[in-house]
């Protein structure tokens, strides 16, 4: 019990004494009697730490929550307790930038560890300091790509979120470069559109894996179609999956980008989160933001510093790559310190959980004859079906039980209005996966 209870017997009447107490009770002699939970606990002998969070959100009757089936963009990952304390330690809760490394070596080192998480997981030589969000950091890496290749064409596929496309548009116009659409065809991007859009002025295509409709696309194949013409390749990748999946380096990216919420960060209502952006090192000196980097002191001791900073705030602005992209430090923090707690085995065991879980519902739901596979191609923990149901339908039978699920694709277009997203990650048990099985299978 040491691991959890860290204080002795002894310990705790040292402390008792000092503050004048008879009894731990005392400290909490005013909270109202009504609020406390007065019978047994029943906690079985083990139990996962998810499990025992279950196990109390059902033990108290004022706590609402919902089961999520959910994705588009942000997941309910498992979330390891020991995070929440260690990022609320008020030496982490500032808004300083480590401008001084001989006060910042603490900061300065976790965001250099994160950076070697990000290349590690994205098979590619450098990362910066972190982006805004995923959105923002798909619009900046499409912008250091024009940056790079001197061009003003930037070709986005319309398997993306159609949040994100927006953002990269806006940043896109804004910046007085040319935003030009891929369509889409049986849920991957088409490469017909794509071979014909194709030309000497684009400087990068964007694709997302998996895309918008949870698909794992060939980004490999895709890549090989620019070589012709030198624009660069940008994968938007779900980062937690490419523990398992083929890296962008693999891919044969130039630029990866993307969201990481998926590692492990509460979906908190859409943020704050995290964007990760990482390239290939001929192009480093157009990557936006700050990078940091291990050196040696005086003495001769490992020190870090801000290695690269092609920010306004050092450099002309007109020549500087983004003017308003920042470090996203405490989210850094958090997601490195989540890496670092589940390990290259904790990643890989979330993601086959996830797999299998989208697979057993993706499998239900279809059995109950009133949904079909969207599009026969490989998807991992989100997927895509289509169904006659009316999706308020499907959104309130859901939500009278707790549980949010189904997210219409109506939005792309009216040739979408009939198919529903779902999402699956290592959280959701059996039981709540049958549950929505039995209730989408008794609409009609």
């Amino acid at each position: 019990m040491f691991k959890y209870f860290p204080h002795t017997p002894e310990d705790v009447e040292a402390m008792k004494d000092k503050i004048g107490i008879a009894s731990v009770d005392e400290l909490f002699q005013d909270i109202p009697e009504d609020v406390l939970f007065h019978h047994a606990y029943d906690i079985p002998s083990a139990m996962d730490e998810d499990g025992l969070r279950r196990l109390f959100k059902s033990l108290a009757d004022q706590t609402t929550s919902y089961t999520v089936f959910s994705g588009g963009g942000s997941y309910d990952h498992y979330r390891p307790s020991v995070i929440d304390p260690l990022i609320g330690r008020q030496e982490f809760e500032t808004a300083y930038t480590p401008y001084q490394p001989e006060v910042s070596q603490g900061t300065l080192q976790y965001i250099f560890e994160y950076q070697s998480m990000v290349q590690m997981l994205t098979g590619l030589d450098v990362s910066n300091a972190s982006m805004y969000d995923g959105p923002t950091a798909a619009a900046e890496a499409c912008l250091m790509a024009c940056a790079a290749t001197k061009r003003d064409k930037v070709l986005v596929s319309k398997t993306l979120n159609p949040k994100m496309i927006s953002v990269v548009k806006t940043y896109l116009k804004t910046n007085n470069r040319t935003f030009v659409m891929v369509e889409e065809k049986n849920g991957v991007t088409d490469r017909e559109d794509l071979k014909e859009k194709l030309d000497d002025d684009v400087a990068a295509v964007l694709i997302g894996k998996p895309n918008v409709f949870g698909i794992i696309e060939d980004v490999k194949s895709i890549g090989k179609l620019l070589e012709n013409h030198k624009a660069l390749l940008i994968e938007n990748a779900d980062i937690s999956t490419l523990s398992i999946l083929s890296t962008p380096g693999e891919d044969g990216a130039d630029i990866a980008c993307g969201d990481c919420q998926s590692l492990g960060m509460p979906m908190a209502y859409g943020g704050p989160t995290l964007g990760y952006l990482a390239s290939k090192k001929k192009y480093v000196r157009k990557m936006p933001g700050r990078i940091c980097g291990m050196t040696k002191d005086k003495d001769n001791k490992r020190a870090y510093v801000l290695t690269l900073q092609a920010r306004e705030q050092h450099i002309r602005r007109e020549k500087a790559n983004s003017n308003i992209c920042s470090n996203q430090s405490l989210m850094v923090l958090y997601v490195t310190i989540y890496m670092s707690v589940m390990g290259r085995e904790g990643l890989i065991e979330v993601n086959k959980r996830s797999y299998q879980g989208a697979h057993a519902l993706a499998e239900g739901l279809i059995d109950t004859g009133n949904f079909e596979l969207a599009y026969d191609q490989p998807f991992f923990k989100e997927f895509t079906l289509k169904t006659n149901l009316n999706h308020d339908l499907i959104r309130e039978a859901l939500l009278e039980k707790g549980i949010f699920g189904g997210i219409s694709l109506a939005p792309l277009g009216e040739s979408y209005e009939r198919l529903v997203t779902f999402a699956v990650t290592e959280r959701r048990t059996k039981d709540e996966i049958d549950e929505v099985i039995d209730i989408l299978g008794g609409l009609s």
